[in-house]
């Protein structure tokens, strides 16, 4: 078994501030075991305006939150899925939102970009987001192999999309994260549905850390980052604050569970003319 965690903030504009509460917070997993640690969508920035993540945007491969996140999983000796940052896009006024992993030894082993952007109305509520205005959409789903097992990267509002989801699964995926930054009003209405739904309909362990408090620019985030297993059990919730929640990812109950409940193998498909 390998005890993950998934952390949960409430940043702020300031990224040297984010990444100083971001390593207190895996250094304190780390001491309580954890091997994998997720930090949640924008951890290193949550800025006033849409556009302050293209002011600190980083090319890919160099910058002060990548060496951070590569500086911090060496250090720790610990696998670190970087949430999402700012990395530069192919327009000036855009970014691509990256979530990037490494490994205990503080090498990058992989990128995946945001492929579904949050241009949503809120209902029953004033709120509108229109992420496309300062993202790119990614293109590629990626699934790695880990020690601790296959895992699949998605990212907050992907998380509406079960297909999505399914093409990783084709891919045997043993496990999900999900780095978010769900609304109060959406996340108090979705959230838990859908994370346990994921490990449901997949079989497999799904590791959410999501942003959860106040922030300086106003918006509220819904928190309760969780960890859920194969049969959609939530294993450790934290619901609002900054922490983190753990749980142990044991394969031996993802196989049994696999085993006795072969829903993966049944699944059948038939186009009607």
């Amino acid at each position: 078994m390998t005890i993950c965690a998934a952390i949960q903030m409430a940043s702020g504009p300031q990224v040297s501030a984010n990444l100083l509460e971001a390593e207190k917070l895996i250094a304190e997993a780390v001491k309580a075991g954890a091997k994998l640690v997720a930090l949640p969508e924008n951890f290193a920035i949550m800025g006033m305006h849409e556009l302050d993540k293209v002011k600190v945007s980083e090319p890919d491969g160099s910058g002060p939150i990548q060496d951070f996140l590569a500086g911090i999983a060496k250090k720790y000796g610990v696998w670190v899925v970087g949430g999402t940052i700012p990395l530069a896009g192919d327009a000036e006024h855009k970014v691509r939102a990256a979530c990037l992993v490494y490994d205990d030894q503080g090498q990058r082993v992989a990128r995946y970009d945001k492929i579904h952007l949050f241009d949503v109305s809120v209902p029953d509520s004033n709120e509108e987001y229109r992420e496309s205005d300062s993202i790119e959409a990614g293109q590629h789903i990626r699934v790695i192999d880990t020690p601790f097992g296959k895992l699949g990267l998605a990212v907050c509002y992907d998380l509406r999309f079960p297909e999505f989801f399914r093409t990783m699964s084709d891919q045997n995926l043993d496990m999900i994260v999900i780095p978010s930054a769900f609304t109060a009003k959406t996340g108090a209405a979705h959230w838990e549905v859908l994370i346990r739904a994921r490990a449901i309909e997949n079989l497999c362990y799904v590791i959410a850390p999501n942003q959860g408090g106040f922030h300086k620019n106003g918006r509220q985030t819904y928190g309760h980052s969780m960890i859920a297993d194969p049969w959609g059990v939530v294993l450790d919730c934290y619901k609002t604050g900054t922490g983190f929640v753990l749980a142990d990812i044991d394969k031996n109950r993802l196989e049994k569970t696999r085993a006795s409940f072969p829903v993966l193998n049944h699944r059948r498909f038939f186009v009607s003319q």
